[in-house]
């Protein structure tokens, strides 16, 4: 593999080229990478370009599988008009998957598309309104601090199951498709070989890793 190729994919060439526009791309954009300062040591500046090269890969392998599925990707949105990284989404995904989505067109439309393909059961749905009922307490419930969990709480203090199903059932839905991502991921990242300087962050085999998603 030659200086100019992060990695390969299922042995194609991926360039470091497109490693490092991302690198350039304003802060906002990429701000959980490890951090950057103007005098960074040389092993953080080697963790943002294995961060950022984990990134373009996961858009790489993004668009080979909506290509495979004959999905449309949207035009990509230019750097500086990607909003910056969600924190909740940093916190559920790793700063890794979630900054790929952010930037990645590809991804969100392989996210998206694994959701619509999730079944939710009925009684996964119904379980999670009776094991969380502290989510569905009435507005009149929650100024008397009803205990939803206690043996005094009736029908009245909480919001109806027909009422509240749709909602849960979307949740259920996102977080199974969250899952299916993660897992054609990893399934997919097993073609890659990445070139010297460009594996993942938290590879053990380099003096400076550490374990960061």
């Amino acid at each position: 593999m030659t200086p100019e190729h992060a990695a390969l994919i299922a042995g194609e060439p991926l360039p470091t080229a497109r490693v490092n526009a991302f690198l350039e791309a304003p802060a906002g954009h990429h701000e959980h990478a490890p951090a950057r300062r103007p005098s960074e040591a040389p092993s953080v500046a080697r963790q943002r370009r294995r961060w950022a090269t984990q990134v373009i890969v996961t858009d790489e392998l993004a668009r080979r599988a909506c290509a495979d599925r004959g999905l449309d990707v949207p035009e990509e949105a230019s750097p500086v008009s990607v909003l910056a990284v969600a924190e909740t989404d940093v916190a559920d995904l790793g700063s890794i998957v979630a900054a790929a989505l952010a930037h990645s067109a590809a991804a969100r439309t392989l996210l998206a598309a694994l959701e619509v393909e999730q079944t939710v059961p009925e009684t996964a749905v119904r379980d999670y309104y009776d094991r969380n009922r502290d989510r569905f307490l009435t507005p009149e419930a929650l100024r008397r601090g009803v205990d939803p969990f206690g043996e005094t709480t009736g029908p009245e203090d909480l919001l109806p199951y027909d009422t509240a199903r749709d909602g849960i059932a979307r949740e259920l839905r996102r977080a199974a498709g969250r899952r299916a991502f993660f897992g054609w991921l990893d399934q997919a990242r097993s073609t890659v070989v990445y070139s010297h300087g460009h594996e993942h962050p938290g590879d053990p085999s380099h003096p400076d890793h550490e374990h960061r998603h």
